[in-house]
């Protein structure tokens, strides 16, 4: 099922200025101009904003292909930095699923700018039939964790 127009991004993805611009069943991709607020101490672009785009782009290519009751999470992310991005470059994450099971996905990456390769990443995704018990807080009206616990 390809969407039209991918849904917008949320919450911190969207407070960095990312925009998702393709959202497919097993593909996605993510865009970003690198602005001064984006930038570490050496001038050149946060390795955590690759590593954010990276994650959200191989998460929503999973995302794309599961069924509306599905959850999702990241188990593990493995981020290469393999060049710098300076201010007003455009960076273009594209995620992919590799392999997806019944309960485990892996997942590959890269950001790019232009056709230089910026960050690569590979990760493992766990997949529940239904929202995990450990997903559920006072956002959504259960009772949180602390409650819960013996």
């Amino acid at each position: 099922m390809t969407l039209s127009s991918p849904p917008e991004p949320t919450g911190f993805v969207a407070a960095l200025g990312i925009e998702r611009t393709l959202w497919t069943p097993g593909a996605s991709r993510l865009e970003l101009t690198v602005t001064e607020d984006h930038l570490n101490k050496g001038g050149v672009a946060h390795g955590g904003l690759h590593t954010v785009l990276l994650d959200s782009a191989l998460g929503s290519a999973l995302v794309a292909s599961l069924k509306v009751e599905e959850w999702c999470a990241t188990t593990q992310l493995s981020t290469s930095f393999l060049a710098a991005a300076r201010p007003g470059e455009r960076l273009v994450a594209e995620g992919r699923v590799v392999r997806r099971g019944k309960h485990v996905a892996h997942l590959a990456g890269e950001v790019k700018v232009g056709d230089r390769l910026v960050a690569s990443a590979t990760g493992t995704w766990a997949i529940w039939s239904s929202r995990p018990p450990s997903l559920q807080g006072p956002r959504d009206g259960s009772k949180d964790d602390e409650s819960r616990s013996a």
